[in-house]
């Protein structure tokens, strides 16, 4: 079967889309991989053209590995993907997501827009579901080690809009997107294994999680 990967993501201007193909790309480059690019509708849209794209808690359950992108707001996610996330209570008690990797992306206006404290606070619902985060470290992705105004950290992929939201997501930004839709397919993959307790009606050296207290 093949490694399933959602990539969901809220983009205002056209960045965070941007890189959320570039990570899907990454992803399909990983052999045996199958991609859902499905974007989350934003508090003020109106009906869309073609909902079928919007992302839905079938996506979620169908995913392996899944990498959220989002643009900035005050060092945070954007409200949309917020919403999206607190729809998901059912998917969260019945531990749907646990052991799946996942990866955060973002976009914000300025260098010092708080594109790592974006990423990071993100995070935090994510390990409630129980998610393994997947970072993009420096020496898979040396385009991060330089001084030049661009996205990218050991956290995740990102990118500079501009203030005026015209600047295009550099190559650079784009590689590192690729890379971390690359590693959430290998990581996935690899993770399998970890969330079944039985293989061809044969125990695997992952029984169950203790869950009781006797």
């Amino acid at each position: 079967m093949p490694t399933k990967v959602l990539v969901v993501y809220y983009s205002v201007h056209g960045h965070v889309e941007t890189l959320a193909r570039a990570v899907g790309e990454g992803a399909e480059s990983v052999r045996n991989t199958e991609v859902r690019l499905r974007r989350v509708r934003g508090v003020d849209d109106g009906p869309r053209r073609h909902a079928e794209d919007e992302a839905t808690i079938d996506d979620v359950r169908w995913a392996d590995g899944i990498a959220w992108g989002t643009p900035t707001r005050y060092g945070m996610m954007a409200t949309p993907l917020k919403r999206f996330l607190d729809g998901l209570v059912d998917v969260w008690k019945h531990g749907e997501l646990e052991d799946k990797p996942t990866g955060v992306f973002t976009s914000t206006a300025s260098i010092h827009g708080g594109q790592e404290s974006t990423i990071l606070t993100t995070l935090v619902p994510l390990l409630h579901f129980g998610m393994i985060f997947v970072g993009t470290p420096y020496v898979q992705n040396p385009q991060i080690m330089t001084a030049d105004a661009v996205g990218g950290s050991p956290y995740g992929p990102s990118t500079v809009a501009g203030p005026d939201d015209q600047r295009a997501v550099a190559a650079v930004e784009l590689i590192t997107a690729r890379n971390l839709g690359a590693r959430i397919a290998r990581v996935a993959s690899a993770l399998k294994i970890v969330r079944v307790t039985r293989l061809q009606g044969r125990d695997v050296d992952a029984p169950a999680y203790e869950t009781r207290v006797e």
